[in-house]
């Protein structure tokens, strides 16, 4: 087991390590800077635009400049922000909490939500009732997730329910309540966008599963319906759903971009447009090894449960 984890990790470090440098490089081959706008400014002389370019390193080549970011990561500030004028992780480490809050509790409700379902909807396949549910998924499968946030922040602002944007009210002293409250309509819509893929999924292992001989053999022994389905036929029909689980990690993060930014909810989301938009790297590069460690953790988490779940990787590995 020890074993098998420290191979899983040492092969997220080398991912982490290529995506900062594929990032750096990207960011660099892009057009136009941070202090692009300064130039035009006719107030701002080109001699005070050099001096801070050589100040942040933007003069140097891209090797000295990933080296240069390297040395603060090992001090654990993650680069420096042009834009902030501080270090990187203090404007992350907070949001970086935001967005994994969002993130979790999509994640957790949509499993929640999809094994049910997708086991109910593979026991009456072809009949009415999955077929109605097979449209419904495939209609929120094509209906894009900006949509979906949208037409449910539309509903929340007439209904007058829900609050419809940030993650505390002004008022609220940060009650636990209240953060409930501001999750619903961003977990929503994250949860519309992930599961009819995850419903798909889980249908699709059961119907492998359920015509298979052992669950008629269980069948004829007499054994109760919702014990067949979820005592026998899902923990056989786990193992493809695990591996969807750890890609479900990394699909919900790139949704929740999004709708942190639709939403006002202050995650990494807002934070990372902001920089894009302002040519801000280093924030750039930190949200997007965030989202890479985040991706790699749900698949070494699945990877672990599967070589729990399943004796023949414990015995390749």
């Amino acid at each position: 087991m020890i074993r098998f984890l420290a191979h899983r990790l040492m092969r997220a470090g080398f991912v982490l390590l290529g995506v900062s440098v594929l990032a750096f490089i990207l960011l660099d081959l892009a057009p136009g800077e941070y202090f692009q706008e300064m130039r035009l400014n006719p107030q701002i002389g080109r001699e005070t635009v050099a001096a801070l370019r050589v100040e942040y390193g933007l003069d140097q080549p891209l090797p000295l400049r990933y080296l240069r970011w390297v040395r603060s990561v090992s001090r654990g500030e993650l680069g420096y922000s042009f834009a902030y004028n501080r270090p990187v992780w203090p404007l992350l480490e907070t949001r970086i909490g935001n967005t994994l809050i969002l993130t979790v509790t999509a994640l957790v409700c949509s499993w929640l939500i999809a094994i049910p379902l997708g086991v109910w909807m593979a026991s009456r396949a072809g009949r009415w009732e999955d077929r109605v549910l097979g449209a419904s998924n495939t209609f929120l499968l094509a209906t894009p997730d900006v949509l979906v946030a949208l037409g449910l922040l539309a509903f929340a602002l007439r209904v007058g329910w829900l609050p419809t944007g940030g993650m505390h009210a002004p008022v609220s002293n940060g009650d636990m309540k209240d953060l409930v409250l501001h999750l619903i309509l961003p977990v929503l819509a994250l949860v519309a966008a992930t599961l009819p893929i995850l419903v798909r999924h889980v249908r699709s292992a059961m119907l492998e599963v359920l015509y298979a001989p052992f669950i008629a053999a269980a069948r004829g022994h007499g054994i109760p319906r919702l014990r067949l389905l979820f005592g026998h036929a899902l923990p056989a029909a786990a193992n493809p759903l695990l591996s969807l689980f750890g890609i479900s990690v990394g699909m919900l993060l790139g949704v929740s971009l999004l709708v942190e930014v639709v939403m006002g909810w202050p995650g990494v989301g807002p934070l990372l447009l902001q920089a894009i938009l302002e040519r801000d790297p280093h924030i750039v590069v930190a949200a997007a090894l965030f989202s890479t460690l985040f991706l790699m953790a749900g698949s070494v988490l699945a990877d672990t449960l599967l070589y729990i779940a399943d004796p023949r990787i414990r015995v390749d590995s």
